[in-house]
Formats: C-alpha cells, structure tokens, sequence
C-alpha cells in the first residue's frame, strides 16, 4: 500500500507545487491572502484585492452584494476598512457583519444569497499575521483560477473601470445570531450534563461557543475567551497544552479547542489525551457507515492524511480519495467524487450537507452528540482508528520555496525517500500560509520517521534558516 501511495503523493505534490497557475500567483497561498499586516497586507493591498473581487465575480443579480467579516486581531479594524472601501469602488454593495468566525460568514454568504464574502483573517498564525480570504456564491472558498483572476487585476498597472457605480455599506452585526441559531439547530442531540472545556484561543468564537456550548445542556469552562487584539491563538489546537490541562483539572468529559477564526478544532478526551482531525472522521466516518449515510463510500483527505486513517476507512469498505493541502481543495473534491465528509489531519472537517467548508464548533458538537448517542466516553471512540508514526517539522525560512532548487536539501530529501521506500512516505512543502517549510514523515519505524525527518530539517535550518521545532 505505501508504494501505491507514494506514487500518488508524488504526483499531487507536483500538482500542487508545480502548476501551471502557481506561476500566476504570488499573492494567494493555501487559504486566501496572508501576510504581517500593514507590512506586507497593507491597507492599499487590501483595498486593490477587494476591489478586484467585486469586479471579477459576477453578481448573481444587479449589483454585487459581499459580506464582511473578520476575527479578533488589533489590525482588523485597519483592514476591514480597507477592504470594504475596496468592495465600493468595485461597484459592490458591502455589509459588513464585525467580528464573526471564518464559517458564519460561508454560510451567510450561501443563505442570504449573496455574491461572495471576504474574512478578514490569518487563522491560526500571530496576532501580527492578518489575512483576507475570499468567498464565492454559496459560500464556497475559490478556486486556482478564480484568485489568479483577481490578484492579475489587483496588481494590474492599469487602471480600474471608472465608469461602474459607487457601492454602499449597511452594517448587520445581528446577521451572526442568524448563524448561531442555526448551528443550534444543526446539531442532531442535546449535550446535557456533559462537562466540557471550550478553549477558543481568544478568537472569534470566544463570546459564541460558551454560550451556545451551555444552550445545548452542557457544563462549560470557557478558557483563552478574553480577546484583546494581540492575543489571538494563545491556545487552541497549536498550543493544546491550555486544553489539556484545563481538561484535567477540572474533570471534563472532553475538551474543545478552536483556532483563531473558528474553522479548525482539535479535541481533547476526559484523559486530555489529544484527538486530531484524522481521528475525528474516523468516528463521524464510522458512524456515517453503519447509518449508511457515507455518500459513494468515500472520505476526501489529503497528502498529510494518516495512513491509519485510510486503512480504517478500507476495513469498512470505503476509500479515502487525496488532494493537495488546503481544506478548499478537499471541499473541491468532495464535490467531484460526490462525497458528504472530509478534511484535514490540523483540524479542518467538512461535512457538506452543512456546510462547504470546516465550521469548528459544529463539527466538535457533532462528537460529542454522538458521544452521548453510543455512550461511550471519546477515549473509546478515539481508538476506533490506529494512528501510524507520523512525524511533522516546521522550520522556518525567509524564501520558503528555495528548497525546491538546493542541491544540499534535495540530496538530503532524496536520502529520506531513499530510507523510507516501500515502509512509508515522505512530504517536504513550503507553507502556503507562513514563512516556514513543513517537513512530514510517516513509517510503520517511528524512529525511523523521526531520523529522516530531524536530518531533513537540519539541512534546510543550515541552508535556508532555523531549526524547526515538531508541531
């Protein structure tokens, strides 16, 4: 199996590395446009991109309507006005919602019928990191083509059509108790009695999870729910050390932590033994199954995909189809393959019939429904799938993709896929949402994993940068 697997994540890295409409963009990484805010996202580059989109996606009807929304973060204010003056010079009508998770805004965006969103958002990274991500109609994340479309007119000399209308602005900071009442009907059971940790990481759910958390039945200690506009993602699934003691403490049943802008969660069991979200569609996969509600069989992964998790998947009778990284190109292929469920092992889970993109808090409510539902405690669910040693790097570097093109590196990379052939599989990418290369091996040896993926990085903190530390 792992010879079959290494052949195709060769070919998905050269696929997602290599295409031809990367060399179209420089601007767009794997979630929208990110960089340190009014450094590299300046407020005119905010305004040009907005603007861009309200002129390159075509309105449903008359003039283009967007929904803005943004996270916790002291640059949000600076760039959301950028952007919804961007989206007026477009032509385009803004409303903008204030603070709102990154999943609100996908499903106002599909159940108000608008044109596209634009969430003001650097999900997981820094408070001094700041992003934009764009939406299209039905709330669904972009493709390639369509962000190649709007960073070629944003970075256009030319300039703009100037004989289109002025957009205008309403202000609905209401629209996200739209969103909130619908997750409260979403979720198929009460939590009653059950005692839970909510760490949102001081992001956009901080004022919204507990709350809704308790309306459903539960005992809630919120934890990390004090925005203050520098503290963003302390906490949360990256730094789950806050969870895990949280969990302990207290006595919870589980724990739920969610990144900054609330499309990516990680769980805790009543032990704070961490569950990712490989673990999580394993058991949303194998209750699917035996309710004979997995459309076609199928869960989407991606090349990051624990191999434990696709051999579980086969035991059922289900395949695991992989894309490149990016929860846009899983919902992308969970559309082709006419799939109901998929994600990514950092958390983002995407179950279509709610939504066509991750929403964190639904997804952590649905286990712990089907927790209740089983009445088993999530230790228990957690062992339905065995994990395979997989060792993940970060090193950072200021030119990421230099990798690619140094002989040291690609020699020290050749020697690891040398090591690892037929008894497991190897990634080496640049980071499409910060200035690091992510290193990740994955062997039936952990040691072994562990070695080649230590020796990679050595080489590139020697060529390229610094030392990485293990996720």
């Amino acid at each position: 199996m792992y010879i079959v697997f290494y052949g195709i994540l060769l070919l998905l890295q050269l696929a997602d590395s290599c295409s031809w409409i990367d060399t179209m963009r420089t601007l767009f990484g794997t979630d929208g446009v990110r960089g340190i805010a009014n450094v590299d996202l300046t407020p005119d580059l905010a305004l040009r991109l907005a603007r861009a989109a309200a002129l390159s996606l075509p309105p449903a009807n008359g003039t283009p309507r967007f929904l803005v929304g943004r996270d916790t973060r002291l640059s949000g204010d600076l760039l959301e006005a950028a952007a919804v003056a961007g989206l007026c010079a477009g032509g385009a009508h803004a409303i903008v919602a204030d603070v709102m998770p990154t999943p609100a805004v996908a499903y106002l965006v599909r159940a108000m019928g608008l044109d596209g969103g634009i969430v003001i958002s650097a999900s997981h990274n820094a408070f001094h990191y700041n992003g934009l991500k764009f939406l299209g109609p039905g709330g669904h994340k972009l493709s390639d083509a369509r962000e190649a479309d709007i960073e070629s007119l944003a970075t256009s000399p030319e300039p703009p059509p100037s004989d289109h209308p002025i957009g205008t602005i309403t202000r609905r900071p209401d629209l996200l108790q739209r969103y909130v009442g619908n997750l409260a009907r979403s979720v198929p059971a009460r939590l009653t009695g059950l005692r839970l940790v909510a760490d949102c990481a001081n992001g956009a759910l901080s004022h919204l999870a507990p709350p809704l958390l308790t309306e459903l039945g539960a005992h809630v200690t919120p934890i990390n729910c004090s925005p203050d506009g520098t503290n963003i993602n302390e906490g949360g699934p990256l730094q789950p050390d806050h969870l895990i003691q949280a969990v302990r403490t207290h006595g919870a049943d589980a724990g739920l932590a969610f990144d900054g802008d609330g499309d990516r969660i990680a769980l805790a069991d009543e032990n704070g033994a961490l569950l990712d979200g490989d673990q999580i569609l394993a058991i949303w996969a194998h209750d699917l199954v035996h309710r004979e509600q997995l459309a076609n069989n199928t869960v989407v992964g991606t090349v990051m995909t624990n191999g434990g998790l696709e051999a579980f998947l086969n035991s059922l009778g289900c395949q695991l189809r992989r894309t490149p990284v990016g929860d846009r190109y899983v919902s992308a292929e969970m559309q082709r393959a006419g799939a109901v469920l998929g994600g990514e092992t950092s958390g983002h889970v995407i179950f279509s019939p709610h939504l066509p993109s991750a929403d964190a808090l639904f997804v952590g409510a649905i286990v712990l429904a089907l927790m209740l539902r089983t009445d088993q405690p999530l230790s228990a669910l957690s062992t339905l799938m065995t994990k395979r040693p997989q060792i993940s790097l970060n090193v950072p570097a200021p030119s990421p993709k230099r990798w690619e093109s140094d002989a040291d590196v690609q020699r020290a990379v050749a020697r690891g896929k040398e090591i690892l052939d037929g008894r497991g599989w190897l990634l080496v990418r640049a980071s499409g949402t910060e200035p690091v290369i992510r290193i990740t091996a994955e062997s039936e040896d952990e040691s072994q994993a562990q070695t080649v993926a230590r020796d990679i990085a050595a080489a590139i903190e020697h060529r390229l940068g610094q030392q990485g530390d293990p996720q």
